[in-house]
């Protein structure tokens, strides 16, 4: 069977794999290829530098088919940049689509079911049977991602300061300043509303230990973040069955270190879900996303069109 690439560009890091016969032949990681994040130049190169090292591990200087998932991929251009990319690379068949879809695929192969991300961002997505899709959430850092690792990171940051104001207990604000390098709350208020701006997104370790080690701000953050998880779900969950044919239930798989990495998140997420829908089938393990690149590029590699054997994109 011929070589295929898959390519899964999240927001903080691309990962990618040459797969021959269903085994790994190459496997890389590298920095992330959103253009949003880090900048045409560096997302371009990236990637490049990224195909560059599977293709040398594999000793292959083209492949048969290629499927890269992308978060933003809706964006103008970023289909036809890494397109172009894959072409450099003598890839013959290419398929670019979001970085959702290639996780939809890694769970259910075309089939219908119900994914949760929660990694730098969030976003939840259904597949009905037929292939249509409804959503929920994800719409970007500034105006949703309810528990991702930025809402985490910058909603932290916004109750530690509501408790200071109130004289409540928390180490958020101590911990971000050491890692902010900010000597003052001035500095910083000051580093969080700048522009760019710093990365929020890369606080969420930080206050995942301060909830372990008891502290409320941190704890009521992410409990939070797996309520807003679970009642996105259980919304989608409700307009797949008032909008499509369905019978009984649909099964729930989900991705991202907001609910890998995070104990207090998990639990409330699979808890919620739980209560809320005692029937519904829910996956043990994380999805990863990079195997549904992979079986989309399969796909084309054996002459079937990814959006024929995925109804929706």
């Amino acid at each position: 069977m011929a070589v295929v690439l898959g390519v899964d560009g999240g927001g903080t890091n691309t990962r990618a794999s040459l797969v021959q016969d269903g085994r790994v032949v190459a496997h890389g990681k590298n920095g992330s290829i959103k253009r949003l994040r880090v900048g045409a130049e560096a997302a371009e190169a990236n990637l490049r530098s990224l195909l560059k090292d599977v293709f040398a591990q594999a000793g292959v200087s083209g492949v048969s088919a290629g499927s890269v998932g992308v978060a933003s991929c809706s964006l103008p251009g970023t289909v036809e940049w890494i397109t172009a990319v894959l072409k450099d690379f003598k890839v013959e068949r290419i398929d670019v689509v979001g970085d959702e879809v290639i996780a939809l695929d890694a769970a259910f192969q075309g089939g219908p079911g119900i994914l949760q991300i929660a990694g730098t961002g969030s976003n939840t997505i259904g597949r009905a049977p037929d292939g249509s899709r409804e959503c929920a959430g994800g719409y970007s850092s500034r105006l949703g991602d309810e528990g991702s690792g930025y809402w985490i990171g910058v909603n932290s940051v916004r109750r530690a300061l509501h408790a200071y104001d109130r004289g409540e207990p928390t180490q958020i604000l101590k911990k971000v300043g050491e890692i902010w390098g900010t000597a003052t709350l001035e500095d910083l208020v000051q580093m969080g509303d700048s522009t760019p701006g710093p990365d929020f997104a890369a606080l969420a370790p930080a206050i995942n230990e301060l909830a372990e080690a008891g502290d409320p701000v941190a704890v009521g953050v992410l409990k939070q973040a797996a309520a807003d998880l679970v009642d996105f779900v259980l919304l989608v969950r409700k307009k797949l069955k008032a909008n499509h044919p369905i019978e009984g239930e649909v099964p729930v798989a989900w991705t991202g270190g907001a609910i890998a990495n995070m104990r207090l998140v998990r639990e409330g997420f699979f808890a919620g879900l739980k209560a809320g829908a005692p029937e519904m089938p829910v996956f043990g393990e994380e999805t990863v996303s990079l195997e549904g690149a992979v079986w989309r590029a399969e796909q084309l590699a054996k002459g079937v069109s990814a959006k024929t054997a995925v109804s929706a994109d």
